[in-house]
């Protein structure tokens, strides 16, 4: 999985190419199709440090079941994957 948000990183922040999004915002389209694909009952947001928020989602049952299009969603959307932490981060 690590290596198709590095494959698609040209695709960041490029949310007007998403095409039928869940929501007009990036930040909710990307949090609405996390929970999609792997739902929880927990705050989606982790942590956060100055600029930069971690997404409480389980990397291995991520890698599980999304597809390289959901990914380069997810990319357009602001998430990129931090392998400091093998976890889903966003800047705000």
């Amino acid at each position: 999985m690590a290596a198709l948000w590095e494959k698609h990183n040209d695709q960041f922040l490029m949310f007007e190419q998403v095409k039928n999004p869940l929501s007009g915002r990036p930040d909710i389209n990307a949090f609405l199709l996390l929970d999609q694909l792997v739902s929880g009952s927990r705050d989606i947001i982790s942590s956060a440090e100055h600029d930069e928020i971690w997404v409480n989602i389980d990397v291995e049952k991520l890698a599980e079941v999304i597809v390289e299009e959901q990914i380069i969603e997810l990319i357009r959307c602001g998430v990129r994957y931090d392998s400091a932490f093998d976890s889903l981060a966003m800047f705000v």
